[in-house]
């Protein structure tokens, strides 16, 4: 098969023996399998770790190596595939009303940084309903609600919330041509107006950050709603305001039947700093970011399947018309025996059509993922996982890229 081969059984083999001998020398140990609670209650602290390890082959390129196209890039500038990932959460219970939640965050050499804190109010007793403030968990969608390693059943990540697309919050194009340059270069993307350094672009929402602002939760029956005013936006969620506006997002769900959940969610907000803005001759208002989103969860004895569809659209003052993209993904998972499953995604990223003076096409290139694999318990909180994923890209240096990887999942 020459040098278009996937990767053999034996390199796979290879990649996996040092998180099998680890995973083993983990469930001997009989690590935690429950948070550790203080003060009759009042405390209560749980953490995960996972150790990510990859072997990746793009056309043209050695059998393995790492993702050279860039697919599982976040905007910390790490694969997903490629990561040791250690969180801690904690929440203390201030009083009968108020709770403070936190949760700190180590990924690769970078460091630690605070996932989200914030303060939980409930008001009343009877009823579920809370109001939390501070950097919040994401109102939008389903995956981001559950962006922990274990609520996982695959590997990688959903296109939507993680793939880098060529938008930016600091620098914008002036033409559409600006565009049609960074298509499939949103790992490292550069536009001439406002910080011309070459950065991370954007994913259509990010699940590797929280924003900071206010939350209303309830839950009546079988419907659930929650809605928030925060800072940033779905692409970019922030600390600290960086240009005056704000994202107002709501998320609808219900559960007619046991093991059956669907939802809607939707956000708006401007997505670019004052800055880059007014390096355009606008106002940030002249660029806001749009958001539609549908969910469906239903499980049953040993099967889990999920759908998830956005709808995203960017206002750019510079540009005409309005960009759009549209993710779909849908997943399963089945367990095979209370230790074994098996899971598959099949993930696809499509941006809308728009013209130059010399070319038509897409904005971006649109993006094609399948991923499939396992995992097996070697205790009920210590998993071990493989999966093999594939890439096809419609634009930029590297069109199509294969990867096998192995994650070791601890969590308490």
């Amino acid at each position: 098969m020459g040098k278009h081969r996937i990767l053999s059984p034996v390199r796979l083999l290879l990649l996996t023996l040092p998180l099998l001998c680890t995973a083993h020398a983990v469930a001997a140990q009989g690590l935690p399998a429950e948070p550790f609670v203080f003060g009759d209650g009042r405390v209560v602290v749980s953490g995960d770790v996972s150790m990510t390890i990859s072997c990746a082959h793009a056309p043209d390129a050695a059998v393995c190596t790492k993702d050279t196209g860039f697919f599982n890039f976040s905007d910390y500038d790490d694969s997903t595939l490629r990561m040791l990932r250690a969180g801690l959460s904690a929440s203390v219970r201030l009083g009968g009303k108020l709770t403070a939640l936190g949760d700190l965050r180590l990924q690769n050499a970078h460091r630690p940084r605070p996932y989200g804190f914030y303060l939980r109010f409930r008001p009343f007793e009877r009823r579920n309903f809370d109001i939390q403030g501070g950097r919040i968990p994401s109102t939008f969608g389903s995956f981001a609600r559950r962006a922990y390693n274990a609520d996982n059943p695959l590997i990688g990540y959903p296109l939507a919330y993680q793939y880098l697309t060529s938008l930016r919050d600091d620098a914008l194009p002036r033409t559409v041509d600006d565009l049609f340059r960074m298509r499939g270069r949103g790992w490292l993307s550069s536009f001439p107006l406002g910080d011309q350094t070459p950065e991370a672009g954007m994913p259509l929402a990010n699940a590797f950050r929280w924003d900071t602002g206010i939350q209303a939760h309830g839950a009546a029956g079988i419907v659930e709603a929650a809605a928030s005013v925060t800072a940033g936006s779905l692409a970019h969620p922030i600390f600290h305001d960086n240009n005056g506006g704000k994202q107002l997002a709501a998320r609808v769900s219900i559960t007619p039947a046991a093991g059956l959940v669907a939802g809607v969610s939707a956000s708006r907000a401007p997505y670019v700093t004052s800055g880059s803005a007014a390096a355009a001759g606008a106002a940030a208002n002249d660029f806001v970011q749009t958001a539609f989103g549908a969910d469906v969860e239903y499980s049953r004895a040993h099967y889990l399947l999920r759908f998830e569809t956005l709808s995203v659209s960017y206002d750019l003052a510079t540009i005409e018309p309005r960009l759009r993209a549209l993710a779909t993904m849908v997943e399963g998972r089945y367990k095979v025996t209370p230790r074994i499953h098996v899971a598959a995604r099949l993930d696809h990223l499509g941006f809308n059509t728009i013209s130059s003076p010399t070319r038509t096409d897409a904005w971006e290139a649109p993006v094609t993922r399948w991923e499939a694999g396992g995992g097996y318990a070697l205790q009920r909180n210590v998993n071990l996982r493989l999966s093999m994923q594939h890439n096809t890209r419609d634009g930029g240096r590297v069109r199509r890229m294969t990867a096998l990887s192995a994650q070791l999942l601890y969590w308490f």
